[in-house]
């Protein structure tokens, strides 16, 4: 089985990397890439993002045939994509960071920024927060609910369909942790630098 990270340079993705191939050990290949032809081949493919959603939508678009290609993978085909962080923001229609920027519009929805309460509570949220598993996911096996995850993000993805959301943590207000559409899957928090609990995330996604 080969499982594609995708590399369309935005920020550093090493820790995402080596948290796949940790788990993967020899049974799975683990492939980091922008290659339209591999990421067409691949059984899986993990979508990751760090920094603005306008920075990462403009290096997803620069790269040509790339967006189409995921569309491709993760509508058409109905094949398993994660998204980590701003690569799950990136699900949505339209997101308000920096400029108002138009997303892959898989999971109807926005993504605005956190209300910090008039800056009671910190932004960027950084740190560990307890999730709450709303609904049971493929993602979440033997993933205790009220389980640690790790967290850096001041924006937030917000669903029209709240059916779609796996799990919430609490801060300034039910934060959207998770999504899960079919065969597309989605968190907030950061799997590979969530300890043995983002490990096991991990696993599952790579064993669906």
């Amino acid at each position: 089985m080969n499982v594609i990270i995708v590399d369309y340079k935005s920020g550093n993705i090493s820790s995402v990397i080596n948290s796949f191939k940790e788990v993967a050990k020899d049974k799975v290949k683990i492939h980091v890439t922008s290659d339209l032809k591999k990421i067409k081949s691949s059984d899986k493919v993990v979508l990751p993002g760090q920094g603005s959603f306008k920075s990462c939508t403009d290096a997803l678009n620069s790269i040509n045939g790339l967006v189409e290609t995921l569309n491709e993978f993760a509508i058409n085909n109905k094949k398993p994509l994660l998204g980590i962080c701003v690569g799950l923001q990136m699900f949505a229609d339209v997101g308000y960071e920096e400029t108002e920027t138009k997303g892959l519009g898989w999971i109807s929805g926005k993504v605005s920024k956190i209300d910090n309460k008039n800056g009671k509570y910190k932004l960027p949220h950084i740190g560990w927060n307890q999730i709450e598993i709303v609904k049971e996911s493929k993602i979440f096996k033997n993933i205790e609910n009220n389980s640690h995850m790790y967290f850096v993000h001041s924006y937030e993805f917000i669903p029209n369909d709240k059916n779609l959301i796996s799990s919430t943590t609490d801060y300034s207000s039910k934060i959207i942790c998770s999504v899960e559409k079919e065969n597309i899957f989605g968190t907030q928090f950061h799997p590979e630098k969530s300890d043995k609990i983002g490990l096991q995330l991990i696993e599952n996604f790579i064993n669906l």
